[in-house]
């Protein structure tokens, strides 16, 4: 058994030794740096976007002691994913594992580099999921969440599997109660429309809106309970040029029922921009039909 254990630990710390050169800290924010991962070798990096407070005098320290300064490129609030430019070059990215290769139960390690050196807690996969949303209404392309004792400073660095693999990159800015992983696929998604555009791009109707619960007669009409009350319409948005007036009931997205905010967020991708979508809302008591042309938001 002593002879098993040592094998297992002489492989875990193997691995930590192998991928560590790809950990950087990114120091862009007052309390404790964050982590980041190589990206490729010209110094593009990736980080958790919540982690860059400032967007200007970041610095990141290598795994040889060096710190050197990097630009940001470019950044993504909504899946968490921020890209940066160090100037250095003949930096290693880690190999990547894709999110089918993954299995609840699997042995993972969590790296971050807060500090000078490597951090690592090990633990397993609790939880793989399908595609899901964020809050803010992007989509990811599976829900990974492993069950790690994560600590401060880990946001931003990778989740690894036994074969020395990063899985996806580590964040606690997408919930509130625990780190998520977001995968490689989505990063790879992202980070290229980054590095391409600087921004992902994101439909915008300009309307601000609250669930509520509809009267029983339009209930009973309708096929549904709740609604979205718009609370206010922006002056100038597609949303008003279609005509739509706070106070208005938002029932349903291109005859979707749309009880949820993130019915209409999950709408307005960058698919979506320039195309025509048809509101049903409840005014007065009587239920009209708007349409309206996803603008793209600045």
């Amino acid at each position: 058994m002593t002879e098993i254990l040592k094998e297992i630990s002489n492989g875990l710390a193997g691995i930590v030794e192998a991928i560590g050169p790809s950990i950087v800290r990114v120091e862009a924010r007052r309390r404790m740096p964050a982590s980041g991962i190589v990206w490729s070798s010209d110094g593009t990096v990736i980080t958790a976007d919540h982690t860059i407070e400032r967007e200007e005098n970041i610095q990141v320290g290598l795994d040889d002691g060096r710190t050197a300064p990097a630009a940001l490129i470019g950044r993504d609030a909504t899946t968490d994913v921020a890209v940066i430019r160090v100037q250095t070059e003949g930096l290693r990215p880690p190999t990547w594992a894709g999110a089918l290769d993954v299995r609840v139960g699997h042995l993972v390690v969590a790296l971050a580099r807060p500090g000078r050196s490597v951090r690592a807690r090990l633990g397993v996969m609790s939880a793989v999921g399908d595609q899901w949303r964020t809050p803010a209404g992007a989509q990811i392309d599976r829900y990974l969440e492993a069950d790690v004792d994560f600590g401060p400073g880990f946001s931003g660095g990778p989740l690894v599997n036994i074969a020395g693999q990063a899985v996806g990159l580590n964040t606690a800015g997408l919930s509130r109660r625990r780190y998520v992983t977001v995968p490689a696929d989505t990063l790879t998604r992202v980070v290229d429309t980054l590095l391409t555009h600087g921004r992902i791009r994101r439909g915008y109707l300009g309307i601000a809106a609250q669930p509520v619960r509809l009267p029983e007669a339009k209930a009973s009409e309708l096929g549904q309970r709740r609604g979205l009350m718009l609370i206010s319409v922006e002056q100038g948005s597609p949303a008003e040029r279609a005509g739509l007036h706070q106070g208005d009931i938002l029932v349903a997205l291109d005859d979707a029922p749309a009880p949820h905010v993130s019915d209409i967020v999950a709408l307005l991708g960058a698919d979506r921009i320039g195309s025509a979508v048809r509101l049903k809302v409840i005014r007065a008591g009587a239920i009209q039909t708007v349409t309206a042309t996803v603008g793209e938001r600045g």
